[in-house]
């Protein structure tokens, strides 16, 4: 149950407010007067404030604000016996959760107590996420390779210039959009993902820019393409020299005029997204093949960021088997491992073909499989190191 605060200078509504809501078991304090109530909220933690409006020294306004100020976190309900529209659209404004008038209507009251944690709830769990999404996506390592990088995306990631990030496959190329546009000023808008590898060439343009109602045999209704979800946002596209030709070209046209059309439709539709795009793939061997168009190539690589292979960062290991162990063991619910500094050793000999990928794999393997500690012992025996 909640722990609620209740600040109001008339002690007969303080004592009916703490009888009521201690009966439907939630723990609360009551303060008489606004700063009493402030040094409270600054000494204890509190799931919902309720505070009178009309009150002697410091209004509930004033309370209001400065709780804004100091404890974003929680919702204040504000009450008052002499409410109006404009006080209560003042309240609200000013950030209060809601505004109730005396006399007290209970079950309101309670519903809105209860929509309040709700709303709490809400959020703590999307910052939750956002805090374990973000941690999920980390470019780790302090290497000299792995710092260029990140030196080239805070140099770039500000501007709305196109960047080509290469790599072999498991590198990381999808962490380095990630960032880009997390220090974009698009940060607030969508990120949308493209692997153009997985998306059949016949579907790829329908993916891409939409399609219109009977368009083809199966476009039963009409559907706007990643283009059009990115608005405002980024659009990352994944394995770009997997794309085909002809898609090729309407995305170049899109870079080049800032419009897409949808499958079955001759009208012109204006996106404003900036464009990301990866591949791991020659670029300069996939143009002389005349399988990726090079005006698109020059298009898409105003800035160039090449990932460094884990075997050209080896130093990070020790960096990455920590963030990995805790990572991997919060996920499973159980204590981190110790990894010991010869199993550190064994990991560095190997070569490590699939990159952070694989070692993710591997740091997850060894964490299921071994005890308390792993050793170098361990790692010979379940990481399968292949001699380089």
């Amino acid at each position: 149950m909640a722990h609620i605060l209740v600040i109001d200078d008339e002690k007969s509504i303080r004592n009916t407010l703490k009888d009521i809501l201690e009966y439907e078991q939630h723990t609360v304090d009551l303060a008489e007067e606004g700063q009493t109530g402030l040094d409270m909220l600054d000494a204890d933690k509190y799931d919902i404030v309720l505070c009178d409006i009309k009150m002697p020294h410091m209004d509930g306004i004033e309370v209001l604000s400065r709780i804004n100020e100091n404890h974003t976190e929680v919702p204040v309900i504000m009450i008052s016996g002499h409410g109006n529209i404009d006080t209560a659209v003042d309240a609200i404004k000013k950030g209060a959760y809601d505004f109730i008038e005396k006399p007290l209507d209970l079950n309101r009251l309670l519903v809105t107590i209860k929509n309040a944690l709700e709303k709490t709830d809400l959020v703590v769990e999307a910052k939750r996420l956002r805090k374990k999404i973000t941690r999920q996506y980390a470019i780790v390592g302090d290497s000299e390779p792995i710092r260029k990088v990140r030196d080239m995306i805070n140099r770039v990631a500000e501007t709305d210039a196109r960047v080509l990030i290469t790599g072999s496959n498991g590198t990381g190329k999808e962490l380095v959009a990630r960032e880009l546009h997390a220090q974009s000023n698009r940060s607030s808008g969508p990120f949308v993902e493209v692997n153009c590898a997985a998306i059949p060439s016949e579907l790829i343009e329908s993916e891409l820019f939409g399609h219109e109602k009977g368009a083809f045999t199966s476009a039963h209704k009409q559907r706007k393409g990643k283009f059009e979800q990115a608005e405002g946002g980024t659009i990352f596209l994944d394995e770009i020299g997997d794309m085909s030709l002809a898609a090729q070209a309407k995305v170049l046209r899109a870079l080049q005029e800032n419009k897409i059309s949808r499958v079955g439709s001759d009208k012109d539709i204006n996106v404003n997204v900036r464009v990301l795009a990866a591949t791991n793939k020659d670029m300069k061997s996939e143009i002389e093949k005349k399988t990726f168009r090079e005006d698109l190539y020059h298009r898409l690589s105003v800035i160039l960021i090449r990932v460094p292979t884990l075997n050209e960062r080896l130093d990070d290991i020790p960096i990455l088997a920590e963030y990995f162990n805790d990572l991997i063991c919060g996920e499973y619910g159980q204590p981190k491992k110790n990894i010991s500094p010869d199993a550190i050793e064994e990991l560095q000999k190997i070569n490590w073909t699939g990159n952070i990928r694989e070692f993710r794999n591997v740091l997850e393997r060894l964490i299921i499989l071994c005890e308390k500690n792993i050793t170098g012992k361990d790692v010979k025996a379940f990481a399968a190191p292949i001699s380089r």
